[in-house]
């Protein structure tokens, strides 16, 4: 396991990491209410389909234990959770695990015993302690997920790769961050490339920036070194080059990436730009893996056509903001500054997701095991979630 964590929770205190800050300074928000969580989420102090989930769901147990509902039927109580929660879920509305988070938790509450206590504080209680005890189980099951997609992933590359070097290693690029700091720990994407370098299997990783809120570049770059794993930066624009050049003498063997929501015929939100890897993998012959736990993949949404995909402000674009490297080349985490990248009247447009088709795909990776695609270009995830 990572030593990095996004999330520091103990029983009505909530931590997390402000991502914005790094690589440069660690830096812990404590988080007690909805909206302090509502706002960490939307401005990406907190990001990652997992850990926004469990932000979210934890933010809103703290406020419950120090004492924020005060309601004095059950009904009431069920009410301003729901209330709660409804209004944490605008905050990113792409990733799924977060909606599905909150119909686990909604669920929860509504399966309560109150029999003969529906009018008093004891009803009101029985259902604020469920609360918290779903919130902190979502919690602690995601670390153990991460580690079985780490597992179930690393296995299948190394049973169906296209490519490994002469002592069985292989070699993967990845975009945007799915470790530790998008997730309790691991991660999805990020934890099959630990789960590879750990085993000894790992030849190197690449990762992309991840234009144009440098997920990649500012949070991915800093995990694979924290942990030494041997690894390489390039641009977004560089990985079919990359593939082109260099696909032999590194063993390059797969794309690995995470996702926001995967629907069920298999097509896939992810971080923009999963589209054009997953086209370029395809014409370079790397497998293109998805990563995902069971809680993203959504099965009421047929086709990729039916996801909502959010769009974020202009200035993402034609703005930057960064710690200042003085004339000594050292890095000043005490002065930030933000600078223009282009014109400040260009129209902008700047999806957050794009959506990569299942024919893409030749294997989601989820804590249950790996489904491929079938022979009709689709993927069938009955054997994973019969009970869905």
């Amino acid at each position: 396991m990572s030593g990095l964590q996004a999330i520091r929770y103990s029983r009505g205190k909530l931590e997390v990491l402000d991502q914005l800050k790094l690589p440069h300074e660690h830096h812990y928000d404590e988080v007690s209410t909805s909206e302090e969580a509502f706002d960490s989420i939307k401005s990406m102090r907190v990001r990652g389909a997992p850990a926004i989930a469990i932000v979210a769901a934890l933010a809103h147990g703290v406020e419950l234990n120090n004492g924020s509902c005060k309601a004095s039927t059950t009904q009431e109580t069920i009410s301003y959770i729901d209330s709660r929660l409804d209004y944490l879920k605008q905050s990113r509305p792409t990733a799924v695990d977060l909606s599905n988070a909150i119909t686990y938790l909604k669920n929860t509450i509504r399966s309560v015993n109150v029999a003969g206590n529906e009018n008093d504080v004891a009803g009101r209680d029985a259902i604020i302690s469920a609360y918290i005890t779903a919130a902190e189980e979502i919690f602690r099951k995601d670390t153990k997920t991460n580690l079985s997609i780490g597992e179930h992933g690393s296995k299948w590359l190394l049973e169906n790769a296209p490519i490994k070097s002469s002592d069985g290693k292989v070699s993967v690029l990845t975009h945007c961050n799915t470790g530790s700091l998008a997730t309790s720990g691991h991660g999805t994407a990020l934890g099959i490339i630990r789960s590879l370098h750990s085993g000894g299997h790992l030849q190197h990783a690449f990762c992309t920036e991840t234009r144009p809120y440098n997920q990649g570049s500012r949070l991915t770059a800093f995990e694979l070194v924290y942990e030494g794993i041997p690894s390489t930066l390039i641009t977004d624009s560089m990985a079919g080059a990359l593939f082109a050049t260099k696909k032999a003498e590194n063993n390059i063997a797969a794309v690995i990436v995470g996702a926001d929501r995967v629907v069920r015929n298999g097509d896939t939100a992810n971080k923009v730009g999963t589209y054009t890897l997953a086209v370029l993998a395809k014409y370079h012959g790397l497998k293109f893996i998805v990563a995902a736990p069971t809680t993203s993949i959504d099965l009421q949404t047929e086709t990729g056509a039916g996801i909502k995909i959010e769009e974020r402000k202009p200035e993402e674009l034609t703005q930057i903001s960064g710690a200042v490297v003085g004339k000594d080349g050292k890095v000043d985490v005490s002065r930030t500054e933000r600078v223009a990248t282009a014109h400040q009247g260009i129209s902008v447009w700047n999806p957050a997701f794009d959506v990569t088709p299942a024919e893409l795909i030749d294997a989601v990776v989820t804590e249950r095991g790996v489904v491929v695609k079938g022979t009709d270009g689709t993927f069938d995830f009955k054997g994973i979630i019969p009970e869905r």
